[in-house]
Order: C-alpha cells, then structure tokens, then sequence
C-alpha cells in the first residue's frame, strides 16, 4: 500500500524520525528508506509497527465497502507481501501464492534482494501452506491461465 507514504500521520513519523534522509523532492523516498530499513532489524521493526496497523484498517474498510454494496462483487483480491510472516493468513478465505525463483525475482527487481528475503519465509512452506499456487517462470499466457482457473475455482465455491 504505497499510498500510505501520503498519509500525513505516517509522513510526520517518518520525518521526526528520519529528517529530510527519506525525502526526495517532497515525497517519501522508498529505495532511501528501504536502505535505513533493511539494514536495521530495530528500523525495520519500527517502520512496520507503523505501517501495518494501518494497512490492516485500509484492508478491513475495503472489504466493508465491498460487502455493503447493493451488489457486491463475488470475489475480492487483496496482495499481502507478508502474509504468512505477519500471520495474517487467518483474515481470508483462500489464499493464492505466486513465487519466482530467486534470479529472476532479482532481474525483475533491478537489485540484489537477499537481505530483503532472508527474513521471509521460504517459498516452499507457503506453497504448501496456500489454497493454489504457482511458479512464476513461464509465459504471461501461463500465468493468465492460472489465474482463470484460481477465479474460475473461487467463484464456484
């Protein structure tokens, strides 16, 4: 949830505790910032007793619009990058998870992501913790294919 660099609440925590380092022409500088983070277990842990509250309650208010339309879709999706290490997975009803290998994580990412990814969970425990999941090493027509089914799949329950 980018969007919650704008938040005023988050922008003035961010700058009483980081100054103008994490500010670039006014807007909050996420690679400056990851760098700050990633680099400190205690800033990363600050940065995210910041941020998930409030992600959750974006979340939650969503899936209550949703819900209190007079036609509610029959089915909403919502990416949680850490689901499982935020033990959030308990809040949906399915769960879908998509991995890559590593080198091509990297390659679409532009950077080296090890330090990022040596906190998360192993991609094959939430596979087999997820309800679908698949390898994302193929062609966009794979992917589009397995994201039909997962829908198709879903819709039908």
């Amino acid at each position: 949830m980018h969007e919650l660099y704008r938040d005023p609440g988050v922008r003035a925590a961010l700058r009483e505790r980081y100054g103008d380092r994490v500010f670039t022409a006014g807007e909050v500088d996420r690679r400056a910032l990851g760098e700050i983070v990633f680099a400190d277990p205690a800033e990363l842990a600050w940065l995210e007793a910041l941020l998930h509250p409030r992600t959750m309650a974006r979340t939650e208010a969503w899936l209550e619009e949703l819900s209190a339309q007079p036609d509610p879709p029959a089915l909403a999706v919502n990416e949680v990058p850490l689901l499982y290490e935020t033990n959030s997975q308990d809040r949906f009803d399915a769960v879908v998870v998509v991995t890559a290998p590593h080198e091509i994580r990297e390659a679409r990412a532009g950077e080296r992501l090890d330090d990022r990814e040596a906190r998360l969970l192993p991609d094959e425990e939430k596979a087999g913790r997820a309800d679908f999941a698949y390898v994302n090493d193929g062609s966009l027509d794979e992917l589009d294919h397995f994201v039909r089914s997962v829908v198709d799949s879903l819709v039908t329950r």
